[in-house]
């Protein structure tokens, strides 16, 4: 019987997009928080999102679309991992990133302050 270990790097497309997806989380987390003092710092935050949007777009859309992209990583780490059968580290990695970013905003949903 041949033992398979896992490998470092992604074989699959899928595992490729999801890796370079969570790469891009955190970049676009600090660069929407560098807009909170370069470009905003007099600006007040909004009650809502949507209100967010509007007084602070650069901001909130930034920190959005950083969100998104650490949802998608999970999506398309677990269909690389499940359908693709791409069981390497950074795949894994962006799979449990992504499903911790997941928990988090559920947390922030259901309990917010």
């Amino acid at each position: 019987m041949k033992r398979e270990f896992l490998n470092f790097a992604p074989k699959t497309g899928l595992g490729k997009c999801s890796v370079i997806l969570i790469i891009a989380m955190p970049i676009l987390f600090v660069l929407g928080s560098s807009f909170t003092t370069l470009l905003y710092s007099s600006v007040p935050s909004g009650d809502t999102i949507f209100a967010d949007i509007t007084t602070r777009p650069a901001l909130a859309l930034t920190m959005l679309t950083g969100m998104a992209a650490g949802v998608a990583a999970f999506f398309t780490g677990a269909f690389a991992i499940v359908k693709k059968k791409d069981n390497t580290y950074l795949v894994c990695l962006s799979t449990i990133f992504g499903a911790l970013l997941i928990m988090f905003l559920i947390g922030e949903f259901a309990f917010p302050h």
